[in-house]
């Protein structure tokens, strides 16, 4: 499946139903993708899960050294978000029920794409929050495993 494949949504349910078939009659060769799907998806997870448990550490462990962080209409660097959002995101995170409703992973190379829609609910600084949103993730491969290197959140 192309990337941009991966941006569009399944346009029914045959579609969807024929790419689970091609994909569970792929040759060998496919599990190694499978297995950095997995490492992919890894990642991404242990960097939400460090963002909800208030571990900024562990959460920046998942960013790339050259990571841009594009939230809020702005851009940041490794540095700027470790002292700005990072902290935000955090008491956010950790306040709010998350549902991740969709989600796709494609990877090429050296490189890998995390794109999902997900659904947050809840109570934050008083206010109540029923939001969904979008997020884009690029990783790159490391001597250290995947790494994030471009995050893009979008919600409404």
């Amino acid at each position: 499946m192309s990337i941009r494949e991966l941006l569009r949504p399944p346009r029914s349910l045959a579609v969807g139903i024929a790419a689970v078939t091609i994909a569970a009659a792929a040759p060998a060769a496919a599990t190694a993708q499978t297995d950095d799907e997995a490492a992919v998806r890894a990642t991404v997870t242990g960097f939400k899960k460090a963002l909800r448990a208030g571990d900024g550490d562990r959460a920046i462990d998942h960013l790339h050294p050259d990571v841009q962080v594009f939230e809020g209409g702005h851009a940041e660097t490794l540095d700027e978000y470790r002292s700005g959002h990072l902290a935000a995101d955090m008491r956010f995170l950790s306040a709010v029920e998350t549902e991740t409703t969709w989600e796709a992973v494609e990877v090429d190379g050296e490189l890998a794409l995390y794109l999902s829609r997900y659904h947050t609910t809840g109570t934050f600084r008083d206010r109540e929050i029923d939001a969904h949103g979008t997020e884009t993730m690029v990783l790159r491969r490391t001597a250290d495993g995947w790494r994030i290197v471009h995050i893009h959140w979008s919600s409404r």
